[in-house]
């Protein structure tokens, strides 16, 4: 089992950075790729019933809630949570009654809920911190109705070693083409997947691969602080990302990988 550390000892850095141009440029790309399947899965105006295991600050959560759809969010971390809490205390209330917040382990989804309960379930950026995500995805799958979208945003294991060789640190590039864990930018070890072993897996849990797109294939090197440009300079900047992200060989080398799985 690949050894990795509670996400909770990165949660102070995560927040700091909520709303600079690395987090500007995931969430943007994911709701883009995300509503693009959505669409293409159920019928125009269709409240949907969400979940949104390890919500984070609860970005992706929210935005769904204020599209109409019913959510229910899970989160581990206790900063996370509470941040996602104040985020949804600022909106209408109409919006509000359509959030829950639970504390909760995307590995126990089958003691929470029944199976097929949801229509949309969401696992971004949590697999990293999973030893051995089988389970967790076998669980995921099974609370999601016939027809289901399961959206899972992941660290690219093929692209590990393009951060730090960019950077110069050839021996942590090294590094990377053999061994899937790294530390991440909020100092906590994690672990990366690869497409084909996910294609595989999510075959497995009766969830086949619709389609997969990368994220952060030209703004991952950026500084930590570094800043969303504004106005044309984010139009030009995201519609080229997009761009990358949906177009061979560029999505290959994206930080993240987002696959979107079908259930069966």
């Amino acid at each position: 089992m690949t050894v990795v550390e509670d996400f909770g000892r990165g949660a102070e850095r995560w927040l700091g950075n909520t709303g600079k141009l690395r987090d500007a440029v995931r969430q943007s790309l994911v709701a883009r790729q995300l509503d693009e399947q959505i669409a293409e899965s159920f019928p125009v105006g269709r409240r949907l019933r969400v979940l949104d295991v390890g919500l984070g600050q609860g970005t992706q959560a929210l935005r769904l809630a204020r599209l109409g759809h019913q959510v229910t969010g899970l989160e581990t971390d206790e900063r996370m949570l509470e941040a996602a809490r104040a985020a949804l205390a600022d909106e209408p209330e109409g919006i509000r009654e359509r959030v829950e917040l639970r504390v909760g382990d995307g590995r126990e989804t089958g003691a929470q809920f029944a199976p097929g309960t949801f229509d949309v379930v969401l696992c971004h950026g949590v697999l990293m911190y999973i030893g051995e995500p089988g389970p967790m995805l076998a669980g995921l799958a099974r609370v999601l109705a016939p027809g289901g979208l399961l959206s899972l945003l992941v660290r690219n294991a093929d692209a590990l070693a393009v951060r730090p060789g960019l950077a110069g640190d050839y021996e942590a590039a090294l590094a990377a083409f053999d061994d899937p864990s790294y530390t991440n930018r909020v100092g906590v070890r994690a672990r990366a997947d690869r497409l084909d072993a996910l294609t595989t897996a999510l075959s497995g849990i009766g969830a086949p691969l619709r389609r997969w797109y990368g994220v952060r294939v030209f703004t991952d090197h950026a500084a930590d602080d570094a800043e969303a440009p504004e106005g044309a300079a984010w139009e030009r900047l995201i519609a080229a990302e997009e761009r990358a992200g949906e177009t061979d060989p560029y999505r290959s080398v994206a930080a993240l990988l987002h696959l979107c799985g079908v259930r069966g």
